[in-house]
């Protein structure tokens, strides 16, 4: 089956890397809410292929390479993209049954109003449960927005898509460029599902805190000892643990206090060798 893309409303867009464990989230839970499925894949070697196109026709993949900066194929996918609006997951989330009514009303309803774009708050699994203090909740990010409206800067392993405001301006637009004036809020949940097991936490912690430390290279950024080994982890625990009460998720609360916090010391220690190779 062809679909007309004067006729598609809403893409989803995924990028995949050996996510067969995974993919059924964004699958199962928003299938039967888009018109198109567009999943750039940087080259599983698992069933990830095969899982997400036995979900139907409107499911198509991009094949690619798996850059380390992976908001390229992030990327890429927004730019497959045939739909009015963009629905953008990664591979281990899900929409909530209610945020699913919420994105059906939101793309159908904005014709006349000058929103590009929507935030939309995310609850992260982490080990036993969903973490709902320590700061991490709710982690807003922008993954609902108008086809051509947004993209990634691809500079940051952290960064969220910058919105482009409206064609047609407000006054209060045209004078301020506020973002809030067309980038709106969703009430409910994305499902986040990453960190099911301690060993696919740290798989993910050593991939993340590598990337930090090739973009304070990148950036030049002055690295100081004490600022990393004290000053930065302190102050990342009293934050998480205490001032956004983390302690309240029990000992999961704890371990991702705590590991949120020496992340500096490996950022730290792997900038330095990489920067005492070159």
């Amino acid at each position: 089956m062809r679909y007309n893309k004067s006729m598609l409303k809403l893409s989803l867009c995924i990028a995949t890397y050996n996510e067969e464990k995974f993919i059924h989230y964004p699958l199962e839970s928003a299938y039967d809410l888009v018109d198109e499925v567009i999943i750039v894949d940087g080259g599983s070697e698992d069933k990830t292929v095969e899982i997400a196109k036995s979900y139907g026709p409107k499911v198509r993949v991009i094949q690619a390479d798996n850059p380390a900066m992976f908001h390229i194929n992030k990327q890429k996918a927004l730019d497959a993209a045939k739909g009015d609006w963009i629905l953008q997951l990664d591979a281990d989330e899900a929409v909530s049954p209610k945020l699913k009514g919420e994105i059906r009303d939101a793309v159908t309803n904005c014709e006349l109003r000058v929103m590009n774009a929507f935030w939309i708050p995310r609850k992260n699994w982490f080990l036993t449960g969903f973490l709902t203090k320590g700061g991490i909740y709710p982690d807003a990010t922008i993954r609902l927005y108008k086809n051509g409206s947004a993209h990634f800067p691809c500079k940051s392993v952290h960064e969220n898509v910058e919105v482009k405001p409206p064609v047609i301006l407000t006054p209060t637009l045209r004078r301020e460029k506020d973002p809030s004036q067309y980038i709106g809020t969703l009430k409910h949940d994305i499902l986040h599902y990453a960190d099911q097991t301690f060993e696919r936490y740290i798989s993910r912690w050593n991939r993340y805190t590598s990337l930090d430390a090739q973009e304070l290279l990148k950036n030049k950024t002055r690295i100081c000892a004490p600022c990393y080994f004290v000053g930065k982890p302190l102050g990342t625990f009293f934050s998480i643990y205490f001032r956004h009460k983390g302690f309240m998720d029990g000992f999961p609360g704890f371990v991702w206090a705590l590991f949120s916090s020496i992340r500096w010391w490996v950022i730290y220690v792997k900038a330095r060798s990489v920067k005492h190779q070159s």
